[in-house]
């Protein structure tokens, strides 16, 4: 007799005419005898903590849905096989449920699955009902894609029979070709975008490697592979894209560009694509614009303080130059639609040049620039102007000739928004004097230099707080010591800060992005720098003076506050900046 039976006899969970009943029955149906137990009317807690006692293995029990970021560790084929799965992630141990824990080759494909994250991982007893609630949770992205390619092979193969037998020369490429207009390849994609936009994934890549083809999403500016597929599938999906982008089908040589839009989960989305020729063949980057996402107020991205005023300030500016500086992906569109939305009165007249329109905006003339046809921001910008205009954006400021214009713009009398890229908002200005702009030309104009990043934000529910003590106390000391004076007096020092804690609910620690800020306000001061020497160290030293606060300061404000982590902060900003 086991321990497992011991105890359920001892603790009376069941007679012994019934453990002889539910023996036989498990052995005539190969499964396991707490499964018939069950079955057969036991307790399920009760056997799972007899089961636990005996394993001398902690069981749980699943009482919340499994979010996919943690179901993703562990494929599902594998989950069927040896009856795991991941179940939760805390303080960075992934945590497994088993419903046989003491099987040797489950384990040991647990250890070689887990060692590739380089996580760590603790073994839980989980009951059979939980498990298969869990295996109904992977129908999603991986299963409905598995389900899909078995649809194509099955097609694939019968149409190629067909054509073999029927003695039709069509390559099997061609037959591909064919198959992306049709099921199920076109349902695979619009899986593929479906679950990327259930994510909130900002970007999707579809690359082709070695072996298969890796698809990816961009979640919070980080990438993640979402699943892997055969090779066999790549000319298809990509073929697919470029149907619905409108893009040459038999050129896969170069480099092209498409957009196209669909309705998913009862909105309009619209889709940016540009593929690219790599040695394994052509990859697929889609942005996805979601209108759902929508243009945020000041508070939700981040404009706080010293910055938020001096940005109110100056849109009640009649005219002007506003630039928004920082690398791809900083946030800069969304800051100047923001900015946008405030000033959309209907008493004024606003039209950008955008390439692309990340979002429509009622009561904005967004126009899309397209240089295949010599419609570029320097031509829209020419046009604009006869236009009758208040404000003007334009999407960015990319050489000589578009600088002059967008300066023209604003010295005759335009509210004037654009971006530019630079690492910092003093790097503006010697930018825009390398581009060729005269001097003169921009102490007039340049109301506001804005530099951004983003950066992850904790979750408010799953986070770790750190005392601030020791050598964590002298670093941040030094660090407010360096502040202006006037926002010094008004910092008060925590008692502890925080930083990510992957949980089930929160299985990254961080949720959503916020931006960290440094406003550079064009002063008398400022004006004669430029007019008589415009060095980067100058304009930072002044900047320093008049209170400006670095990108670095604004996260560090925001650190203190509990909104974002140091080390989120740390990975892009430094102690210099």
């Amino acid at each position: 007799m086991s321990k497992f039976t011991e105890i359920l006899l001892s603790k009376k969970i069941i007679s012994q005419n019934e453990l002889f009943e539910a023996r036989k029955d498990a052995d005539k149906r190969k499964e396991s005898l707490s499964k018939i137990l069950v079955e057969r009317g036991a307790d399920e807690e009760n056997i799972l903590m007899a089961k636990s006692e005996a394993m001398g293995i902690p069981y749980i029990k699943i009482k919340e849905k499994i979010p996919f970021d943690i179901l993703k560790y562990i494929p599902e084929e594998t989950v069927k096989l040896y009856k795991m799965a991941p179940i939760d992630m805390k303080e960075g141990i992934l945590e497994v449920g088993m419903i046989n824990p003491d099987d040797i080759e489950a384990k040991e494909a647990l250890q070689f699955i887990v060692s590739k994250f380089e996580i760590p991982f603790k073994i839980f007893l989980i009951s059979d009902s939980d498990f298969e609630g869990i295996l109904k949770e992977y129908k999603g992205l991986g299963s409905e894609v598995t389900k899909t390619l078995g649809e194509l092979e099955t097609a694939l193969s019968d149409e190629i029979s067909g054509k073999i037998k029927k003695g039709d020369g069509k390559s099997a490429p061609a037959l591909e070709e064919r198959f992306a207009e049709e099921a199920p390849i076109t349902k695979m994609v619009a899986v593929i975008l479906k679950h990327a936009i259930e994510g909130k994934a900002s970007d999707v890549h579809i690359e082709p490697v070695r072996e298969n083809v890796r698809v990816r999403f961009r979640i919070d500016g980080i990438l993640h592979t979402s699943l892997s597929l055969p090779k066999t599938v790549h000319e298809a999906i990509i073929s697919r894209i470029k149907i619905l982008t409108n893009m040459q089908l038999d050129e896969r040589r170069k480099p092209q560009d498409g957009r196209f839009s669909a309705r998913i989960q009862n909105r309009d989305v619209d889709f940016r694509v540009s593929t690219f020729p790599t040695y394994f063949g052509e990859k697929a980057a889609i942005r996805i614009l979601d209108p759902v996402k929508n243009i945020t107020t000041f508070s939700q991205i981040g404009l706080t303080g010293r910055n938020l005023k001096e940005i109110e300030e100056a849109l009640k500016r009649p005219y002007g130059l506003i630039l928004i500086t920082g690398p791809t992906g900083s946030g800069k569109t969304t800051t100047l639609y923001a900015m946008l939305q405030n000033l959309n009165r209907e008493y004024v007249n606003i039209i950008s040049l955008e390439d692309p329109i990340e979002y429509s905006i009622e009561g904005i003339n967004q126009s899309q620039v397209r240089p295949e046809i010599d419609y570029d921001f320097a031509s829209g910008l020419r046009s604009i102007l006869r236009q009758d205009p208040n404000i003007i954006m334009v999407g960015e400021i990319r050489d000589k000739e578009t600088a002059a214009l967008a300066i023209h713009a604003a010295l005759t009398g335009h509210l004037v928004f654009s971006t530019l890229h630079t690492n910092t908002a003093t790097g503006v200005i010697p930018r825009l004097i390398d581009m060729g702009v005269d001097p003169y030309l921009i102490t007039p104009t340049l109301i506001l230099a804005i530099s951004q990043r983003l950066v992850q934000t904790l979750c408010p529910e799953s986070r770790r707080a750190m005392p601030i003590a020791g050598l964590l106390k002298e670093k941040l000391e030094k660090e407010i010591n360096d502040f202006p004076i006037q926002i010094k007096k008004e910092i008060k020092m925590p008692k502890e800060i925080f930083q990510a804690l992957p949980s089930s609910v929160c299985p990254q620690g961080t949720r959503g992005r916020i931006g960290v800020f440094e406003v550079l306000n064009m002063t008398k001061e400022l004006e004669n720098i430029i007019l008589t020497s415009p060095s980067t160290d100058a304009i930072e030293k002044h900047a320093k003076e008049q209170g400006m606060i670095t990108m670095r300061k604004d996260g560090l404000l925001k650190v203190l506050d509990g909104i974002i982590g140091l080390e989120e902060l740390s990975k892009v900003t430094s102690l210099n900046d």
